[in-house]
């Protein structure tokens, strides 16, 4: 894959953000509607795609990649959630702590990731991606969670019922089996997921359409963490797929699933425990942004 390539489908991602920007500001998409669209491209829309992904006949060697790129993913999130908590575990400012934390390390994979990838290398991308998805998914709602809730009684069901990781458990059964959908329920499969990438960059368009600047965009251990999560994490995950020999577009997706921007749930986490979602906006948004430039930067710096 060329960087051009990847540049010029970022772009594009950009450009359906922009429709988005500009549905808002016309107002014809409400608080309620931005919400069920979400809901929808994580439990329907996003699964659906991830099961057509793992339609196609088993292969010795792309199972071998699929599980170094398990074990790199795995690696690196227990790598740099210990470095995010030396880094920014000394904050006296418990909301500051936790957004520097948790946005450190969570990227936007689903969202922004899984749209970019499919919009990349199409099927076959999606089938690496959802290793980091995975990974996501697991430590998102275990640790991650935990920087906002004491309580984890219900983090683990959390993790296990989210359609997502339900999707993966198919889509491996199919892959494993070499099994194949009804043509008729495949077809619902794929067209369903083919709306994800436009509807995504729609989505998150509307919500930074709902920024304003401020001087919480200012502060220096937010600009620590969008180094971190934009430039300086994803580039220790290129050194252990490289250490552990994952390649081609095992490598590639993978990499670009963790050089994605600050995740949009470390806002809804916020929100949840009533505190301050302004630095926890600032940082996400300015990621986003930023991702423009930085995801391939990234894919050269970490290019083998």
């Amino acid at each position: 894959m060329q960087l051009t390539q990847l540049t010029a489908q970022i772009i594009l991602m950009f450009g359906l953000m922009l429709i988005g920007v500009l549905i808002n500001k016309c107002h014809l998409m409400h608080a309620q509607t931005a919400n069920d669209l979400t809901n929808i491209l994580l439990y329907v829309v996003s699964p659906c795609l991830i099961v057509n992904a793992f339609e196609q006949p088993f292969s010795g060697s792309r199972m071998h990649q699929f599980l170094l790129a398990a074990l790199a993913t795995l690696l690196w999130y227990l790598v740099v959630t210990g470095l995010a908590w030396a880094i920014f575990g000394h904050l006296k400012d418990p909301n500051l702590r936790r957004i520097t934390q948790y946005g450190s390390i969570y990227s936007n994979a689903g969202f922004m990731g899984i749209p970019l990838i499919s919009a990349l290398f199409g099927s076959t991308g999606v089938f690496y991606a959802v290793v980091a998805l995975a990974g996501f998914n697991l430590f998102s709602w275990t640790l991650g969670v935990r920087l906002f809730h004491s309580q984890m009684s219900h983090q683990v069901r959390q993790v296990l019922l989210n359609p997502n990781i339900i999707a993966i458990a198919v889509g491996l059964l199919l892959f494993l089996t070499s099994w194949h959908l009804p043509t008729t329920l495949n077809r619902i499969v794929q067209a369903v997921g083919s709306v994800n990438t436009p509807l995504s960059m729609i989505v998150i368009g509307n919500s930074l359409a709902q920024i304003h600047l401020s001087r919480q965009m200012l502060n220096p251990w937010l600009g620590l963490t969008l180094l971190l999560r934009n430039l300086l994490f994803p580039l220790i995950g290129a050194g252990l797929l490289t250490l552990l020999g994952v390649s081609g577009i095992a490598y590639t997706t993978t990499l670009i699933m963790i050089a994605c921007p600050v995740a949009g749930i470390v806002v809804l986490f916020t929100l949840q425990i009533h505190a301050d979602a302004a630095p926890a906006i600032a940082v996400m948004s300015l990621s986003t942004v930023l991702s423009l430039v930085t995801i391939p930067l990234v894919v050269a710096l970490g290019a083998h």
